[in-house]
């Protein structure tokens, strides 16, 4: 049995309602919601959220159930793992093989990066999966501001490194995290277990937290179809 579930609070500060806010014509957890389902992959997509609203619009998407999360873990600093772990414990099913914790922000996300992630679970024991992206400057050529304005490299050591020669390095794309159960249940640090990286292209890697990041996100949405 694989289980979806989706974290979405509704206290989110910078994009107020955030979770069901219409993004390119449907709220954004309707978006979410849509690609699990055409993965075929779940048996279960369950909602962890603190507000009636969210549950009521998550169901009417498509949602299979909702747990109510309690407040300490709904404010600006709940991690993720508690999150999951608490819906876990909530769920009434046995059998449960492997949990994907979906964000509803995850509009990017595809089907097929889904069925690819489940597949890396069982190819290749690995405890996580989860979609990282390449950092589009290397960091060895970073820059830093003064107080009065004025630039300086971080590490002026690499003022003549040549941008080929730089470790390529990744980060989270925030999109989901599929793991088995046994992994989610466990405890400790999330990276000192097997994580598995999918590499996604960076025109399926946007983070959407702030209302620059939106306009530009419904910017991009609104051109795949047109590009791909």
């Amino acid at each position: 049995m694989n289980i979806a579930i989706i974290p979405a609070r509704g206290g989110s500060k910078r994009i107020p309602k955030k979770n069901i806010k219409e993004f390119c014509g449907k709220p954004m957890i309707s978006h979410a919601i849509a690609i699990i389902k055409d993965s075929g992959l779940f048996d279960e997509i369950v909602v962890s959220t603190d507000c009636n609203e969210i549950a009521q619009i998550a169901l009417q998407s498509g949602a299979t159930r909702t747990l109510s999360r309690p407040k300490a873990l709904a404010d600006d600093y709940a991690p993720t793992i508690p999150v999951i772990q608490h819906a876990i414990e909530q769920l009434p099913f046995s059998g449960i093989k492997s949990v994907c914790c979906v964000y509803s922000t995850a509009v990017f996300l595809t089907p097929e990066i889904l069925q690819q992630a489940h597949a890396f679970i069982d190819e290749n024991n690995a405890d996580f999966v989860m979609p990282v992206v390449a950092y589009s400057c290397p960091f060895e050529r970073a820059l830093k501001l003064n107080q009065q304005g004025f630039l300086s490299m971080k590490n002026l050591e690499n003022l003549n490194q040549r941008t080929q020669d730089c470790e390529i390095l990744y980060h989270d794309v925030g999109q989901f995290y599929f793991g088995s159960i046994a992994a989610w249940k466990e405890p400790g640090q999330f990276y000192d277990k097997r994580v598995k990286a999918i590499s996604i292209p960076k025109y399926r890697a946007h983070d959407i937290d702030t209302p620059e990041d939106w306009i530009l996100a419904e910017m991009v949405f609104n051109q795949l179809d047109k590009l791909l």
